[in-house]
């Protein structure tokens, strides 16, 4: 087997393992609040991403000399998370993803006012294309807008503020200090905040926590994996394979059908997303936002 197609084939693995704690995210924020789900999410995941880290090099891998980036960045996730779990639970699984899918769109926008890129005319056109498919998705102003297109929108551009900074500073920082950081953040505030939102888990539900942490693990090493064996151009389009599985698992578990809206939609922000990754080798920095 080649490297490419082993890389394809992590990179489908973990986006089906975000796909998989997308689900379960919107199941449990149908009790929880968002705050909480954070909380147990880092939490699991903060230990796993130290013992992956030590196997990868050693402790001493996660030292920084810039602790305000870190704190910054991991507002920012914090940020990204909150409004990533309170839009699944406000929208069908599937159509929430298609919003999502706009991260890399913003990432493109932003990165020049923000790093001083330069967009050629070929990825603003597509860029111009991926917001008219969100426009399609969203329907500001038309029967099918919800409220909670608004919150996962955010969310995307949260994430693009994320995948900026990683631009930013990725390449002065270890990988593993940057993962853990962004990690520990949000886990100290939820944990700040847990007493006011806090609602004792059904025994399910510590499952779910549970699972929601090791499958995000499991996720990162996949499609780190995915990138490592196959060149970004070739493994960054399987990401929109994340689409097949919101459909089959909203409609699976909630009974969710997406209008053909979505789909159409999809497809616009898909074809974009495809077209901005042909013109952009560094799409490992650009990808959507997860719980």
């Amino acid at each position: 087997m080649s490297p490419s197609l082993k890389g394809i084939l992590f990179m489908c693995a973990g986006v089906l393992c975000l796909a998989i704690g997308d689900a379960i995210a919107k199941w449990l924020g149908e009790v929880h609040s968002p705050l909480q789900i954070i909380f147990f999410r880092t939490l699991v995941s903060l230990p796993l991403i130290a013992v992956l880290a030590y196997f990868g090099g050693g402790l001493t891998k996660l030292r920084t000399r810039r602790p305000g980036v870190h704190l910054v960045r991991g507002l920012i996730y914090t940020g990204t998370m909150g409004f990533f779990v309170l839009g699944l639970t406000m929208l069908p699984l599937a159509e929430a993803t298609a919003i999502a899918f706009a991260a890399p769109l913003f990432v493109t926008l932003l990165s020049v006012p923000l790093l001083g890129e330069r967009v050629d005319h070929q990825v603003m056109a597509a860029s111009l294309l991926g917001f008219a498919g969100v426009m399609v998705v969203v329907r500001p102003g038309g029967e099918g807008f919800h409220p909670g297109a608004l919150v996962m929108l955010a969310a995307a551009v949260f994430y693009a503020l994320l995948m900026i900074t990683s631009r930013r500073y990725g390449g002065r920082e270890h990988l593993w200090a940057m993962v853990f950081y962004i990690t520990l953040v949000p886990l100290v505030v939820s944990s700040v905040t847990l007493p006011w939102v806090w609602q004792t888990p059904h025994p399910w539900h510590w499952l779910g926590f549970l699972g929601a942490g090791v499958i995000g693990v499991g996720a990162t090493a996949c499609i780190t994996m995915a990138f490592r064996l196959a060149p970004a151009a070739i493994a960054a389009p399987f990401d929109y394979t994340a689409m097949l599985w919101a459909v089959l698992l909203g409609w699976w578990f909630w009974g969710e059908v997406p209008d053909v809206w979505v789909f159409v939609g999809s497809a616009l922000i898909i074809g974009s997303g495809l077209a901005i990754a042909y013109h952009d080798r560094r799409t490992t920095l650009k990808r959507r936002p997860t719980s």
